[in-house]
């Protein structure tokens, strides 16, 4: 999978950082939605919900989510069917540039729908998040403590996602049963990527 900044990217809009919906609100009206409109996201939409996972917040690298020790085990994929000026494929989410990058063309929500036990909603959704996690990032510090630390982390960052979705006006809903090797071969993952949640997301 390409990674490296001599690869084609593209640019993601600049996430906005002065919202008008109060975190109160959007703790009150989180649901897990697993019925989507057909209406397209756009890319503001896909850049605000990749930054509220990972985004960079400090010129120290911190992210919005927290880390222990600040090692960053996340991986963050996007699985894009139905977002406007995008072409479907999967793209993998460069989080010190903000910017995604091709890794495979081609509609593969079917493909990940049967990966993950025939969800069908998981298809509907115009696009999917997919969180991957590097154990041995974390684990060489920490041992085994550090697989709890990752879950932790994992969790962080995807209650991110789904108040930033409230506040968009976006449908979320997180899926931890999938064949981890399906995902794998589907999303083209390197060996030390662990799939550990898929976020479908879309307008309601």
């Amino acid at each position: 999978m390409p990674t490296d900044q001599s690869e084609p990217c593209i640019e993601l809009p600049s996430p906005s950082y002065d919202g008008t919906v109060s975190i109160e609100v959007t703790l009150f009206k989180r649901r897990s939605v697993r019925a989507f409109s057909p209406k397209p996201l756009v890319l503001n939409d896909i850049s605000q919900l990749l930054w509220s996972a990972q985004g960079v917040t400090s010129p120290r690298g911190y992210r919005t989510a927290p880390s222990a020790g600040a090692l960053y085990p996340l991986e963050i994929h996007l699985i894009a069917g139905n977002v406007a000026k995008l072409p479907a494929g999967i793209y993998k989410y460069m989080v010190n540039r903000h910017v995604l990058i091709p890794a495979a063309a081609g509609d593969r929500r079917e493909d990940i729908c049967r990966a993950a036990l025939q969800q069908k909603f998981i298809a509907e959704a115009p696009a999917v998040l997919l969180f991957c996690a590097v154990k041995e990032r974390i684990t060489r510090r920490y041992g085994e403590r550090g697989i709890s630390y990752l879950f932790m982390e994992v969790g962080h960052a995807a209650q991110n996602v789904c108040l930033q979705a409230v506040a968009l006006g976006i449908g979320t809903v997180v899926i931890g049963a999938f064949r981890d090797n399906a995902i794998k071969a589907i999303a083209n993952l390197p060996d030390e990527e662990l799939p550990v949640y898929l976020i479908p997301i879309g307008r309601r």
